[in-house]
This record gives structure tokens, C-alpha cells and sequence, in this order.
């Protein structure tokens, strides 16, 4: 797995844990949602990604680097 597709999962986990947590809990847990998203559209501007940042020291690659190790 790539950490491209590894973001994606863990945003829309975050997402939907989030939301759930606010529906059945407290809706509160809609600020956590809101940081979700603000973080998203920051990392797109500024290219820093903590969780990206993590999974590359996990060892984890982005799509371009699998892709030219395959030579694809």
C-alpha cells in the first residue's frame, strides 16, 4: 500500500468515526471533523503532512517512488 492510498483511508476513517462519535455522543466531536478537513486543505498548499510524515518513517512509499521501482 502506498501512503497516497494510506491517506485516504485514514481521512475517511477520521471522517466517519468523527461523525459517527458527534450523531451518538456529543456534538462536539464536529470540531475534531472541522480540524480533519482544515488539515486536508492546508497539507494541499503547504505539502507538510503529519500522518504522511509518519508513514514514511514506517517505510511506507508514495505512488511515484513504487512506480519507479517497478519501472511502470
Amino acid at each position: 500500500m502506498t501512503i497516497d492510498k494510506a491517506l485516504f483511508i485514514l481521512a475517511g476513517s477520521m471522517v466517519i468515526v468523527s461523525t459517527l462519535l458527534a450523531m451518538l455522543h456529543s456534538p462536539n466531536w464536529h470540531w475534531f471533523t472541522l480540524f480533519i478537513g482544515a488539515n486536508m486543505i492546508q497539507s494541499s498548499f503547504t505539502g507538510f503532512c503529519p500522518p504522511a510524515f509518519a508513514m514514511r518513517k514506517l517505510g511506507m512509499k508514495t505512488s511515484a517512488e513504487q512506480a519507479l521501482e517497478t519501472g511502470s
